[in-house]
């Protein structure tokens, strides 16, 4: 690997929930990830599932997948003035571009380049409210579904290590 980071450098990559949405090949990151890690280097996710992110978040009577679950060439293209951070204030750059991801295509890519998944479990919860009008935060400040939560995954952590 060339450029900035040293390749085989790393002990630990972490990829942090929403991360993951702004990258047009998840092929790329995994190849990148695997260079990245000394042998025995470990990754760690907690990400938003794939399952969530093609729900429209807009829609608050019920749950709806209308982007797509698999990865495409084409990115989703939104605008939208605000921001998650906890403001008033607008952003002004307001087009963002975003990719979904499947499970088994991050699965597959990690598999592939040399990684060894060591732990994958979805959870119920997420640290936001993603769906506006559907979801109770506990106690944890972790979000739900209000009703039937076990209807879908919200969110997942993977772990896996560099063979």
């Amino acid at each position: 690997m060339t450029g900035v980071l040293t390749a085989e450098s790393f002990d630990l990559v972490y990829t942090g929930i929403g991360a993951l949405c702004w990258l047009p090949s998840i092929e790329r990151w995994a190849e990148t990830v695997a260079a990245l890690l000394k042998p025995g280097g470990r990754l760690f996710i907690r990400e938003g599932h794939p399952v969530l992110w093609a729900t429209d978040e807009d829609i608050s009577d019920s749950l709806h997948i209308v982007y797509p679950y698999f990865e495409r060439d084409e990115p989703l293209v939104f605008d939208d003035d605000t921001t998650y951070v906890d403001t008033d204030q607008r952003v002004t750059a307001t087009t963002t571009h975003e990719w979904n991801h499947g499970m088994g295509e991050i699965v597959t890519a990690l598999l592939r380049h040399g990684m060894e998944i060591t732990g994958l479990v979805e959870h119920q919860s997420v640290p936001w409210e993603a769906l506006p009008g559907q979801m109770v935060c506990g106690e944890d400040g972790e979000w739900r579904l209000d009703r039937e939560p076990w209807r879908m995954p919200l969110s997942y952590t993977l772990q896996a290590v560099k063979r």
